[in-house]
């Protein structure tokens, strides 16, 4: 496992802003960590990268123990914390010489302008840190972490301050890079996540409440499912709201409509059976899932 996580603990006085979680993430995949604010995201993450001292249990980053050696895992590791942390009156390729000069980088000015294309900074290239728009300088962050090729990429709000047009090139990026390293990066965008992970973390009041994929999150935690049916011609929910398995019914048109249930299958049976007995022609059955966004709320409202 590229990170490794086991039974990690931070305390701040008496509160355990950090409860003993763990978990693991493996090379190329890219996983969603979500909480609400004060969950412990960002210190989970600070503690994994070295940048924050654990006070029990273990992260291990590509076989290396972060508490042992804390310097090879910053190797291993692309980081760009919530507070994007740069230097306003450097220019954006004298900010990552900087970088690469840490990084003791060889071919600095090869991997400066691989990275400058990489997150699409090649028109704001030439000015200063401080001339960019909140968008620009969030993907300087990204190529800052991107510079040494590392293996584990920890982005903690990776597209805050993004634009529509910024955050789906932004999310591509991710994509392409979460092929052969491991991306593990927390988002309140809750769409981002979806079209981005198969697998999210959530934690609560440092507790670990969900570790799963999308699909298996959205159908455990549902205590109604939905069915989705459209007809080609227009129909009273009244015939919809009298089927034996359906609690609720809701209009989305004048033939398509959202029945809650807690058989899907069986209303779906009886869909078909409808169709038959009043000469409906079904244009469209399917089963629909809770949001990311309704697992969410549900989890973190718990405890």
């Amino acid at each position: 496992m590229s990170i490794s996580v086991t039974n990690l603990t931070k305390l701040y006085g008496s509160q355990k802003a950090v409860n003993g979680i763990s978990f693991s993430v493996g090379k190329g995949e890219i996983v969603g960590f979500l909480g609400p604010n004060g969950a412990g995201k960002s210190t989970t993450m600070k503690m994994i990268t070295g940048y924050l001292e654990n006070d029990g249990g273990e992260a291990v980053v590509c076989g290396e123990k972060v508490s042992v050696d804390s310097l090879t895992v910053k190797r291993k590791i692309g980081y760009l914390p919530e507070a994007n942390p740069l230097y306003f009156d450097m220019y954006v390729r004298e900010y990552l010489e900087f970088i690469a000069g840490i990084h003791t980088i060889s071919n600095a000015k090869f991997k400066i302008e691989e990275v400058i294309n990489t997150v699409g900074l090649k028109l704001e290239a030439n000015k200063k840190i401080g001339q960019l728009s909140k968008g620009y300088k969030q993907r300087v962050g990204i190529a800052a972490a991107l510079i040494h090729d590392p293996e584990v990429l920890i982005l903690d709000e990776p597209t805050s301050g993004l634009d529509p047009n910024q955050i789906i090139e932004i999310r591509e990026v991710i994509k392409k890079l979460g092929k052969d390293k491991t991306v593990l990066f927390s988002s309140h965008i809750l769409q981002e996540v979806e079209a981005l992970c198969e697998r999210v973390i959530i934690i609560n009041r440092g507790n670990i409440v969900a570790d799963d994929t999308l699909n298996n999150l959205q159908k455990a935690n549902a205590s109604q499912q939905q069915v989705i049916v459209s007809f080609k011609e227009a129909v009273e929910i009244s015939d919809l709201a009298v089927l034996k398995d359906v609690s609720d019914a809701k209009q989305l048109s004048a033939s398509s409509f959202q029945l809650s249930t807690n058989n899907p299958d069986a209303v779906k049976k009886q869909l078909l059976q409808l169709s038959i007995d009043k000469n409906l022609n079904i244009v469209s059955l399917q089963s629909g899932e809770q949001s990311l966004e309704e697992v969410f709320r549900e989890l973190t409202s718990l405890q």
